[in-house]
């Protein structure tokens, strides 16, 4: 097994904290939005899940003798420049399941990599079945709000659009991580 660097491990980790973190805080501002009370039982779950990610990282974190670091936003911030202000309520929830589809797709190189040891493994192995089921019922409430106003095709073009500019974002993020 390749042991990692420390310091990589702790920033790594802290990236997915701060992911987490960012998720719960977005979704906090979504529930306002939205008055349906299933949706709420949904979002009230799905947050929970966020800040509970966020803290099972701050505990891997602390049991490598170390605390949260800084990270830059460069991923978030490159992205919410490349999509521009969400304009709607159907735009929130497709930029939601992309970067929950982005979050599982991280987990599951990382678990995958022979520099993973057990007890992040262990939390990669939870966190991504969480991913899926995030992806699953926001992607489901796109499409029945896009229904309720009638405009499923345009749900549908933002989500691939949404997916496509994204997938150029994380090219380039990842290749600055390469540099």
């Amino acid at each position: 097994m390749v042991v990692p660097d420390r310091n990589a491990l702790v920033k790594l980790f802290s990236y997915y904290r701060d992911a987490e973190t960012r998720g719960a805080g977005l979704l906090m501002k979504m529930m306002a939005r939205v008055d349906d009370p299933e949706a709420q039982v949904l979002f009230s779950r799905h947050i929970n899940d966020e800040t509970r990610h966020a803290w099972m990282w701050t505990k891997r974190i602390k049991e490598e003798g170390a605390l949260p670091v800084p990270v830059p936003d460069g991923y978030q911030r490159r992205l919410g420049k490349a999509l521009g202000i969400p304009r709607s309520i159907i735009d929130l929830f497709a930029l939601t399941v992309v970067v929950e589809e982005r979050s599982q797709s991280r987990y599951s190189q990382h678990a995958a990599s022979p520099a993973c040891d057990e007890k992040t493994l262990d939390i990669l192995r939870e966190l991504t079945q969480d991913e899926k089921w995030h992806i699953s019922w926001m992607e489901e409430w796109l499409y029945k709000l896009a229904a309720g106003q009638g405009i499923e095709a345009r749900a549908r073009d933002t989500l691939a659009e949404f997916r496509s500019v994204e997938a150029g974002v994380f090219a380039e993020m990842k290749e600055m991580e390469r540099e």
